[in-house]
């Protein structure tokens, strides 16, 4: 039984870096090259992420420098950035790309925090169907009698401890990403 819970608690972890990643993707007012990861551009006949197939600096707060290895790629990577609709802006020369973030506006602000509490909620469904299988096969194991009331009864206040941390981990992590959007 011990088993289902260590395989609960994996399942619980990767729950939890889905959320930091999606947060990560969510744009806020400094420039973080995270929001480009899940960004694919055309590169020799295959789809490759943009950290591939070129260089991604943070030049100040609010700009990232973007460098391809290969200058053809230019055209392909500003492409990919221009038709993302994340609200930022592309500048481009002969060698490299300039993404700025422009200053948060009070709709787009409401707009991510939204997005933001729709990948909790995401999240918390995810960690409360992980908890629903884990609880079923204890009640299935209890009725057949591998385990005891006792020990079943055990296993649930494990179950519950964990859930409790875990959505305490969520929510602060929420609120951590709700402050850089809003500050």
């Amino acid at each position: 039984m011990e088993s289902n819970i260590q395989n609960f608690k994996k399942k619980i972890e990767e729950i939890k870096n889905w959320l930091k990643k999606e947060f990560s993707s969510i744009r806020t007012r400094r420039a973080t090259s995270a929001i480009l990861d899940s960004m694919t551009v055309d590169s020799y006949g295959s789809r490759m992420h943009i950290n591939q197939i070129a260089n991604i600096i943070n030049e100040d707060a609010r700009t990232l420098r973007i460098t391809p290895w290969d200058r053809s790629q230019l055209k392909n990577i500003e492409n990919a950035i221009s038709s993302s609709n994340l609200g930022i802006s592309v500048s481009t020369d002969e060698k490299r790309i300039r993404v700025i973030f422009p200053d948060l506006t009070s709709e787009t602000r409401a707009s991510l925090l939204k997005v933001a509490k729709t990948k909790l909620e995401e999240a918390r469904i995810s960690v409360r169907t992980e908890r629903d299988k884990v609880w079923g096969d204890i009640q299935e194991k209890e009725k057949n009698k591998e385990i005891g009331e006792d020990e079943k009864f055990l296993l649930k206040e494990k179950l519950q401890k964990i859930i409790d941390e875990t959505n305490k981990e969520l929510e602060l992590t929420y609120e951590k990403k709700k402050n850089e959007i809003e500050n």
